[in-house]
């Protein structure tokens, strides 16, 4: 594959932290990571943000009822987000809050940068507005609830606002973005929301509410006092403030236009319409892509606080294992679409695939090289031609199809072509047998062992990005130095031959994956 070594920038949502993060935001932040982290060993100079998205109105209400400042709330709901991502190995950059007083100078810069260009104006609004998903609804776009109750597309309640407002002017850009949908196909990805957001759009445009006046905990307006900036022109920008705009200067400079923006589903419009148009306003550099996940669902059921089913990915990680956990996600879930996971499913696939094949792969490799030969690895065989078919196609695996398919965001098909390298492999051990050509041909032996010594190396880097530590692992054992363990070094063919005269030696190997267990009184239930 051609080799791309310019900076790249990935951000997740900012989320909202009225409540303790689930298993959804774990799965975003993982998704999100497992690319920082590939884009990393290929080269790139990575930036990858995330955050807390902290104004509004269910905040501010949720303080007001619990008798305590609304930024002591905000303090312990972020810190929570901060805790779930140190405790998945979430590798960020930046954690950006939007109480920061750098996000609120930046999103005022935004602001006047909208208004110099003429597309802010001061009306009344009057419409349906939901608390919950701080988002506005016409009238078209509601459901009936019970009781008659109006309610969001999302199923939200809904109340009839009446407020002083600034507007954003919306509708003129409704031909700019089918513009830049048809100009960029990839701007949206996958390609059901992009033809979600074309027909939204395609049904015209009206102008956006962006200011409140009903509350004070936010942004302020420049220029208007008692008015805060609408939720969604403050929260946008914090993949702006998080590079330090508007200094355009530094990282702002060298990283933006985000190169991915990894949201969920449900809050795409907002990325791909409302977005695009206030930085086309600021006449600033829009996003290259804008990529919307499916959901998690519980047992094929969505997770909701009222049917008792939501997860706390913390307990799922001290269950699992936070590498078997990134794994499943990304092994099992064709990214992009709706997905289901249940404890069973995540036990199932963490020892079939990890501790069943790729982990007794590499530790009956290196054990076979401990024992039989001492530990003492050597450049300095014949391979036979099952030795080099097998190192090409894991050549070919970890350098051109697994990339190919990560540069795509396919995780789950590029790990299914891996874990068909390590069946290879496998395969492979039991053809040979070296345990049996140790009496009969001790040196077509070391040959085997060499063979899968660079097998599950070259395994190993290509994983690193969705199980690090234990590839570090892993890799420690092997001697691999941290800094070679990227692409740059699966291209070196010199590796072998400088380690083996390193003099390493090979010690007693010790598991990576250890064999799970569902909790007792879990079922055999299907994911």
């Amino acid at each position: 594959m051609s080799e791309n070594k310019a900076p790249f920038y990935i951000t997740t949502a900012i989320s909202y932290p009225n409540g303790r993060p689930h298993i959804g935001h774990a799965y975003e932040a993982i998704a999100t990571d497992v690319m920082a982290r590939f884009q990393r060993a290929r080269g790139r100079d990575v930036r990858l943000t995330t955050g807390t998205d902290e104004h509004g109105l269910k905040m501010y209400q949720t303080a007001r009822d619990q008798g305590r400042p609304t930024i002591d709330l905000a303090d312990e709901m972020s810190g929570y987000f901060r805790d779930m991502y140190a405790r998945l190995n979430i590798s960020f950059d930046h954690f950006m809050r939007t109480s920061d007083p750098a996000h609120h100078a930046a999103s005022q810069a935004l602001w006047r940068a909208m208004e110099a260009n003429g597309d802010l104006y001061l009306d009344r609004y009057e419409g349906w507005y939901s608390v919950r998903d701080e988002a506005f609804y016409d009238e078209s776009e509601l459901v009936e609830g019970g009781g008659n109750a109006k309610l969001s597309p999302q199923g939200t309640p809904v109340e009839w606002t009446v407020e002083e407002s600034w507007f954003f002017r919306l509708s003129n850009y409704q031909d700019k973005l089918l513009a830049l949908y048809n100009d960029n196909p990839d701007f949206i990805r996958p390609e059901s929301r992009r033809n979600e957001v074309l027909r939204f759009v395609e049904g015209g445009l009206k102008d956006l509410s962006v200011s409140r006046t009903s509350f004070d905990w936010g942004v302020s307006v420049p220029g208007s006092p008692g008015h805060v900036m609408y939720v969604w022109v403050d929260a946008l920008n914090t993949y702006m403030s998080a590079l330090g705009f508007p200094d355009r200067e530094g990282e702002w400079g060298k990283f933006w236009p985000a190169d991915i923006h990894m949201i969920g589903k449900d809050i795409v419009r907002f990325h791909t319409v409302y977005w695009p148009a206030f930085l086309m306003s600021a006449n600033l550099p829009l996003p290259r892509q804008v990529f919307g996940h499916g959901f998690l669902l519980n047992r094929g059921e969505k997770m909701s606080k009222s049917l008792g089913n939501v997860v706390d990915p913390m307990e799922l990680a001290e269950r699992f294992g936070v590498d078997a956990l990134r794994y499943y996600l990304l092994r099992e879930v064709s990214f992009g679409q709706d997905g289901s996971y249940s404890a069973e499913a995540i036990v199932r696939t963490a020892n079939a695939d990890l501790a069943n094949s790729f982990g007794n792969l590499a530790q009956r490799s290196l054990s076979m090289i401990f024992k039989n030969l001492d530990g003492k690895i050597s450049a300095d065989y014949s391979p036979a031609q099952d030795d080099a078919d097998l190192l090409a196609d894991l050549t070919a695996m970890a350098t051109e199809r697994l990339p190919r398919e990560f540069e795509q965001l396919a995780f789950s098909v590029g790990i299914e072509d891996w874990i068909r390298a390590v069946f290879a492999c496998n395969q492979y051990v039991d053809t040979q047998a070296p345990w049996a050509l140790r009496k009969t041909d001790p040196e077509r032996m070391r040959a085997v062992l060499m063979t899968l010594f660079q097998a599950v190396r070259m395994l190993a880097i290509a994983i690193r990005p969705v199980v690090p530590a234990a590839a570090d692992t892993l890799l420690d054992q092997m001697g691999i130095a941290e800094d070679a363990r990227d692409f740059a070094a699966l291209a070196d063919e010199n590796w072998f031959a400088k380690l083996a005269a390193s003099g390493f030696i090979v010690g007693q190997p010790v598991p990576i994956f250890p064999r799970l267990e569902l909790p007792e009184g879990e079922g055999d239930g299907e994911a």
